[in-house]
């Protein structure tokens, strides 16, 4: 697969709308559209100041800044990714509210970590640094972005018609493709150690 291509389905796995509308489905039904887009669009920005900066940076920023191995943030990265989806897989959704907390006067910063700016997206980010030019490394972030919000809105927008009448419904649709996505992020968690310990020891 192309190398630009391939960064941007791997972004796009890690954030995964439909797990991420569960993390912040009190938002969803609490906030109007337009409150909710700002919100949305202020965690947006951070998050791509971050990936832009590890993408930029790439294995340096662990190796001479941080003086630890790349590997070393892989194999906690994955294991903190595979216990997040390990309780999502358990718990449902209720899982994800604990970890944002429910600060209202930090909500933009709560949605961008742990969620979006997460030890997979850092790792993505400095993949995509290490096989694309900066310019598409950047264009990868601000697309991968770009979908996840607008596919948020879209989830936002069909909520706020089918509510009503399949509050329920809607509900469980929404656990149990949550729990489902889980099981795809809980993987990538795994591979992550692999590559991590495979890397260490190659």
């Amino acid at each position: 697969m192309d190398p630009f291509f391939k960064s941007l389905a791997l972004f796009l796995v890690l954030f995964n709308p439909f797990l991420m509308s569960i993390y912040l489905l009190d938002l969803i039904q609490d906030l109007d559209r337009g409150e909710f887009f700002r919100v949305l669009t202020r965690a947006t920005v951070i998050s791509g100041v971050v990936f832009s900066l590890f993408a930029w940076g790439g294995e340096a920023v662990f190796t001479d800044i941080l003086q630890v191995k790349f590997e070393a943030f892989l194999i906690f990265g994955g294991i903190v990714i595979f216990l997040i989806a390990l309780q999502m897989v358990f718990i449902g959704s209720e899982a994800m509210t604990r970890l944002r907390g429910g600060d209202p006067a930090r909500i933009s910063g709560s949605i961008a970590m742990p969620f979006m700016i997460g030890p997979g997206t850092i790792s993505a980010s400095v993949l995509a640094g290490n096989s694309l030019s900066l310019p598409l490394s950047i264009t990868v972030i601000v697309l991968a972005l770009g979908l996840t919000v607008l596919m948020l809105m879209l989830l936002k927008y069909f909520f706020d018609i089918v509510k009503v009448r399949n509050a329920d419904l809607l509900g469980r649709y929404i656990d149990i493709t949550g729990r489902a996505g889980a099981l795809l992020t809980g993987t990538i968690g795994v591979q992550m150690i692999l590559q991590g310990i495979s890397t260490q020891f190659a």
